[in-house]
């Protein structure tokens, strides 16, 4: 299996930017799609934002459209989350997920490793 850790998250000021990353260890990152979560409190898991295995295909939800952007290099088994516009509602529990055998990773049923997340305030 593979071994996710996210970092990066902090506290960010309303219509501002943060990154986060996601490290990769115990398996190529290239075999995997990737994506990444988010948790508000009281609220379930919702889908944020993915990539394909290959990185040519990004998906994403309504919420982040145009504001958010994912990458990955896989040359150091690392996904990345650029987040631009912050709003007040963006603030959440934020993990990494990867699946080795869907070609896009859109939900959480088909996720099969997760990092540990990491917190993303944003104030207003």
């Amino acid at each position: 299996q593979v071994q996710l850790v996210e970092s990066g998250g902090g506290l960010v000021q309303a219509g501002g930017s943060m990154t986060l990353s996601c490290a990769a260890s115990g398996r190529p990152f290239s075999k995997y799609a990737a994506g990444w979560f988010r948790q508000a409190p009281g609220k379930g898991r919702e889908f944020v934002i993915s990539i394909s295995k290959s990185g040519s295909d990004t998906y994403y939800a309504d919420s982040v459209k145009g504001r958010f952007t994912i990458s990955r290099d896989n040359a150091k088994n690392t996904v990345y989350l650029q987040m631009n516009s912050l709003k007040p509602d963006d603030t959440a529990v934020y993990y990494c997920a990867a699946d080795d055998y869907s070609v896009v990773l859109t939900s959480t049923l088909r996720a099969e490793y997760w990092g540990q997340g990491t917190q993303v305030t944003v104030s207003s």
